[in-house]
């Protein structure tokens, strides 16, 4: 399997044998939802994950992701409060509440509503529409009812809310996520690139150094994150389509187009993207997907996505390791179906002017360097494109272009060894550059005939920057290479 799977873990897969059989089916990434849990529940899985990972003897990145500014309903009744259809009800910031005022403690919403607005609650189960707005107080009409249970989220779709994309919990989370030395943390709700700009003046605070910080995950799932996209993908590491909360804020039948758009923008800036959210839903209680599930997460890798996500199925579903194990069937079929035409199609990731979200490519030397490197592996029959690379760049860049051999990143830093985690086909192997090039390069194909991707006989593609060891963006060389 090419394409990377991300999964939660939670209580149905913090155990060892549970996670070991993860691990073997194909996870790489192992996901922490900080909504929920504790630090002490987090810090445990992450060490379980570690050191089950080290006994696979396989690399498994842990990504933490923050809640970010989620806005609840206050406290109600245990049993909740009955909504009904045209009936008129009231939101309210007061800390003193009437009767029947339902609470909803967070100022800047009520005062981003407008009259028309719509109210979503519960990701959308309950819907209201503003009848009009006092000065801590909104009266709404009752649109799609049902029960109204405490602390379920609320969500202003179109509405500008001007609010810091980093709770204080989440300030707390972060600087826990640090202190264990995670590998990727999630920013939710990003709404533009200054978001982004925001977690990285924090994590520089705690990690000066850029080689042992984290990589940033943009999770897109706000229209506006869209509109901005081209800014945020100039500085963001990875980006995850967070289906769910994009569908609440975006109509449903808009969020398969955005899913594609940002996909294709990812894949021609040589950003790693996940697609996230509900892909085998159905297998948290069921051990097979539907079909159209399974038609879902098919589509995901035609459209070129990096990877793909499992949430609830992994964390708190009956069949943790049968929906890694689904997702890795159906991931690998569509590969080999879409491999059978994607030769002549492979130029078409190639584009100097992508589409109207005008996002800028990467450096045009490592573009043309990688490029090639995909050809010629072609070409003469290679039996892998092997990166040596510091950052990651070459292997993103290599990756974008889908080629039909493995992808081998030899990571001379811990960040690019983060980065294989996330990117399609990437296996990554820890090495140091020693010696000069020709020696180098020798010691490249030793490294990858021992670690079984290419035999006596065969010829592999390396991709370099020369001299050696110069660091992000340097690649200027491309090299088969035979391997004794």
């Amino acid at each position: 399997m090419r394409t990377k799977i991300v999964a939660t873990i939670g209580p149905a897969s913090e155990n060892e044998d549970v996670l070991r059989q993860m691990i073997r089916a194909g996870m790489s990434v192992a996901r922490l939802n900080f909504s929920h849990g504790s630090h002490d529940d987090h810090k445990r899985r992450l060490e379980l994950v570690r050191r089950m990972a080290r006994e696979e003897n396989a690399y498994v990145a842990v990504m933490g992701d923050l809640q970010g500014p989620k806005f609840r309903v206050g406290n109600l009744p245990k049993e909740g409060v009955k909504l009904i259809n045209g009936e008129v009800i009231s939101l309210s910031c007061s800390a003193k509440l009437a009767a029947d005022q339902i609470p909803l403690p967070h100022p800047e919403l009520i005062h981003a509503m407008q009259p028309g607005m719509r109210v979503l609650i519960d990701d959308g189960v309950l819907m209201l529409r503003v009848v009009d707005v006092g000065s801590d107080v909104a009266r709404c009409i009752v649109t799609a009812g049902g029960t109204l249970l405490p602390r379920k989220g609320v969500s202003l779709p179109g509405s500008k809310i001007s609010v810091s994309s980093m709770s204080d919990k989440d300030r707390e989370d972060l600087k826990f996520m640090l202190q264990i030395g995670i590998d990727a943390v999630a920013l939710s709700f990003v709404r533009t690139a200054d978001d982004l700009r925001e977690l990285r003046a924090l994590i520089n605070v705690y990690v000066p150094n850029k080689a042992d910080q984290p990589l940033v995950v943009a999770k897109i799932e706000k229209p506006e994150a869209v509109t901005d996209l081209a800014a945020i993908l100039k500085v963001t590491d990875v980006v995850m389509v967070a289906r769910g909360d994009l569908g609440v804020e975006a109509l449903p039948q808009e969020v398969p187009f955005y899913q594609k758009r940002i996909i294709r923008a990812c894949g021609r800036a040589g950003i790693p993207v996940i697609t996230a959210t509900q892909m085998l839903q159905s297998m948290v209680e069921s051990p097979t997907p539907t079909r159209a599930e399974a038609t879902d997460v098919a589509n995901a890798v035609l459209d070129g996505t990096d990877a793909v996500m499992l949430s609830a199925e992994t964390a708190t579903g009956t069949y943790p390791v049968e929906a890694i194990q689904m997702m890795q069937a159906i991931a690998t079929h569509a590969e080999r179906e879409e491999d059978k035409v994607a030769a002549k199609d492979r130029r078409k990731w190639r584009l100097k002017k992508v589409d109207s979200l005008n996002v800028s490519g990467p450096d045009e030397v490592t573009e043309a360097i990688t490029h090639a490197a995909v050809d010629v592996a072609g070409d003469v029959k290679a039996a892998a494109i092997v990166c040596m690379t510091h950052s990651g760049l070459s292997a993103r860049m290599i990756s974008r272009h889908r080629p039909s051999v493995p992808i081998i990143a030899l990571a001379a830093a811990q960040r690019a060894y983060k980065y294989s985690a996330f990117i399609w086909d990437a296996k990554p192997i820890s090495v140091e550059f020693m010696g000069d090039v020709d020696q180098a390069f020798e010691n490249a194909a030793r490294i990858v005939k021992e670690n079984g991707f290419a035999k006596s006989g065969d010829r592999i593609v390396i991709v370099s920057g020369v001299p050696l060891g110069r660091g992000v963006g340097t690649t200027n060389i491309c090299k088969v290479q035979p391997v004794i």
